[in-house]
């Protein structure tokens, strides 16, 4: 089985049931159920419906990853479970499972941190993480910049959302528009067919605002502007130009971020910037990141689509990183925190 320890890691802060394994660096298995058409009819995720899921699957979905892997569960070292942030009930499934495996098992469990699992799953991709490195973390409950001095002891938050984070937006237009949930996939494919021709606000880029969140992000009022604009052309009883709506409004979103992003790199002299959450899978955000990046000669780290959203990969990720640093294991009467900040990295 090799020497390097194996971590099994789970994931349950929203509405996918995730389970990875890793072993060292290498990513043996990244399992995933998802409740999100569960949640469709209802435009948004609901708490009940996500934890009664996550209930139904977390054992079938160790199963298979451990099925995937090739390893049983006694090959396990240690255990790793997302203990924040996220939705109360449904950490609790997660954290609660955790234990059971870590007791009965006899290996160390380590709760962490969602947003620094987020940047940690890069490590199974790309290899070791600069330190320091710039990491982006766009998704539908955060848009955070961060400062990664060690993703396993040190985070610094230079920025983050005072209102709508960047998926929360894309949901909330995606409905505007008469687009399905979840609103991400969806605005990136309509808008590879539009032109970027509304010139949609940037929040907090400007005068004051910026002065004062030079690195805070802020979607509401482009929200609202999209949804005012769309309402004027259907109340003057013309045709919405679905694709430009959303190739605009996905500019203005990205534009922004990239933005700063670009620019606190520059400020605090980090040459590496990664991106990640669920919204690092737009590809116009790709795009726009790695050109800007290209010209400021920083070097930009991305994981592929299916490790940006939340998966048990990430958690495993950061878990052998903990375990291989030394750190300290959780206790086992660990408890979950719906709102626990990144610069707390285990719970």
């Amino acid at each position: 089985m090799g020497s390097e320890p194996i971590v099994l890691g789970i994931e349950t802060s929203c509405d996918e049931t995730g389970v990875g394994i890793v072993r060292g660096s290498t990513l043996l298995a990244d399992t995933i159920a998802s409740s999100v058409e569960e949640h469709a009819r209802f435009g948004g995720v609901v708490p009940e419906v996500a934890s009664r899921a996550h209930l139904e699957a977390i054992v079938p979905t160790v199963e298979r990853a451990c099925a995937t892997a090739g390893i049983t569960l006694r090959d396990v070292d240690a255990i790793a479970v997302t203990a924040g942030p996220g939705l109360a009930g449904a950490l609790m499934v997660g954290v609660a499972s955790a234990k059971g495996l870590a007791l009965s098992l006899g290996v160390p469990l380590y709760g962490v941190n969602h947003l620094a699992s987020h940047v940690a799953v890069d490590i199974v991709e790309h290899g070791p993480l600069p330190e320091p490195t710039m990491a982006l973390l766009v998704s539908g409950g955060h848009s955070s910049l961060l400062l990664v001095e060690d993703v396993t002891e040190q985070i610094t938050s230079l920025g983050s959302t005072i209102d709508d984070a960047a998926g929360e937006a894309f949901d909330k237009v995606a409905r505007v528009l008469g687009l399905p949930f979840p609103g991400g996939p969806h605005i990136d494919r309509a808008a590879r067919e539009g032109q970027v021709t509304i010139d949609f606000p940037r929040g907090l880029t400007t005068g004051r605002d910026l002065e004062r969140h030079r690195f805070d992000f802020s979607f509401s009022g482009l929200k609202t502007a999209v949804t005012r604009w769309v309402q004027a052309r259907e109340e003057a009883g013309e045709t919405v130009p679905v694709a430009d709506v959303a190739a605009s409004f996905q500019e203005a979103v990205v534009d922004v971020l990239t933005r700063k992003a670009v620019r606190a790199c520059l400020e605090r002299g980090v040459e590496h910037l990664q991106i990640g959450g669920g919204v690092a899978a737009n590809s116009r955000l790709r795009a726009l990141a790695q050109s800007r990046c290209e010209d400021a000669g920083i070097e930009l780290r991305v994981p592929r689509p299916g490790l940006c959203t939340d998966n048990g990969a990430m958690v495993a990720a950061l878990g052998a990183e903990l375990l291989r640093r030394g750190r300290t294991p959780s206790v086992l009467d660990l408890g979950t925190d719906s709102s626990m900040p990144v610069t707390q990295i285990t719970g």
